[in-house]
């Protein structure tokens, strides 16, 4: 079992950036792989970035690719998610989420993860 906890949100302008972190408990965070997902109001939960247990594969929702960079520190058992060029339209809650699947393709679905953080906020004023 892994607990998660994010950090790192808080309100920008637009174009400025962020960076997310989701800090994992246990000893076999690298066993985990990894995913940031985010839910605006009245929206669904979607899919941002993935990240495989090894760090060497990671992916992204088109909406944020170019702009976000998913990243993994297994020694600090932490997970990162730089935000740049940062749009209104990526104001939402942000959520990191952990599962020990191997799956191919990586799972980008909500249903695919069975751990979860609290949850940070993200606001981007135009």
């Amino acid at each position: 079992q892994v607990q998660l906890v994010e950090s790192g949100g808080g309100l920008v302008q637009a174009g400025g950036s962020l960076r997310l972190s989701c800090a994992a408990s246990g000893r076999t965070f690298s066993s985990y792989a990894m995913g940031w997902f985010r839910q605006a109001p009245g929206k669904e939960r979607d899919f941002v970035a993935g990240i495989r247990q090894s760090g060497l594969s990671t992916y992204y929702a088109d909406s944020v690719k170019g702009r976000f960079t998913i990243s993994r520190d297994n020694a600090k058992n932490t997970v990162y998610l730089q935000m740049n060029s940062l749009k209104p339209e990526d104001t939402a809650v942000y959520y990191c989420a952990a599962d020990q699947t191997r799956s191919v393709p990586f799972i980008v679905t909500q249903t695919g993860y069975h751990y979860w953080g609290q949850g940070t906020q993200v606001t981007v004023s135009s």
